[in-house]
């Protein structure tokens, strides 16, 4: 029995909750969260269930774990938006404004979803089922700070985030490639055929019915999704600074984001 408890103490002392929530990931990205069980987990990490909920309480708190994760990395690297002048970031990383602040905010987390076709689909359970959880309270206060120093006045900082956040949160789902639905292109190539053949569909409309559309059917075909998430943004930063101008007295620029538990 004194073998047995040192080997395990052992094991958990190698198996942390950082590696399992790491190997979630990996497996979140590759066969998707269908296939994320606790024998998959055992199997990859050569251990034993009781190991795992040594670490992990459930599947729903290793999900809430691994999208905390990923978030957390999109936020502490964040994206610059391509062929803007190189003056927009500041020595150091710093964002030069706050609506760059967003941008970069926003961008992280689109190309988060990108790369982890999952995330999209749990960035939306989390805001809705968690709201106190660590997913949501890392957005919104990655959000809030800045439109903060936007000189939103105070009353309206929980609508003008909420705004944000969800047009960010909506978005990324709707260009997520993990749908569940075959019928939705999954790679690049895919998503060209089928930008084609909705094209030519629109294209092939009565015009005195769909003028509208068969005037856009060309850009829909052309469109990139990541400018157009970046601009649907600057649309709701547009609207923000036209309702609240800027003043010359402006909050204290805020400090960095506390690291995740």
């Amino acid at each position: 029995m004194a073998i047995r408890t040192r080997q395990s103490q052992r094991l958990r002392q190698v198996l942390t909750r950082e590696r399992i929530v790491e190997t979630a990931v990996e497996l979140l990205d590759a066969v998707g969260e269908g296939a994320l069980t606790v024998r998959a987990l055992t199997s990859r990490l050569a251990t034993g269930p009781g190991a795992i909920y040594w670490h992990i309480g459930n599947m729903n708190e290793l999900l809430e774990a691994a999208t905390a994760a990923v978030v957390a990395t999109a936020l502490d690297t964040r994206p610059t938006r391509p062929a803007e002048p190189a003056g927009t970031i500041e020595a150091g990383g710093a964002v030069g404004t706050p609506q760059d602040e967003i941008r970069a905010v926003a961008l992280g987390l689109f190309d988060a979803v990108t790369e982890h076709p999952w995330l999209a689909a749990q960035l939306v359970v989390q805001l809705t089922r968690n709201p106190w959880g660590p997913v949501t309270l890392r957005i919104f206060e990655s959000v809030g700070r800045p439109v903060r120093t936007l000189g939103v006045p105070q009353g309206d900082w929980f609508t003008t985030t909420s705004t944000l956040v969800h047009y960010l949160l909506g978005a990324t789902a709707q260009t997520s490639h993990n749908t569940g639905d075959d019928t939705v292109p999954g790679s690049e190539a895919d998503r060209a055929e089928f930008l084609n053949t909705a094209s030519r569909a629109w294209q092939e409309l009565d015009p005195d019915d769909y003028p509208f559309i068969q005037a856009i059917a060309e850009q829909m075909r052309e469109h990139d999704d990541r400018e157009q998430f970046l601009t649907g943004i600057d649309l709701v930063l547009t609207g923000i600074t036209t309702l609240h101008p800027p003043t010359t007295s402006r909050p204290p620029a805020p400090e960095r984001l506390p690291s995740p538990e």
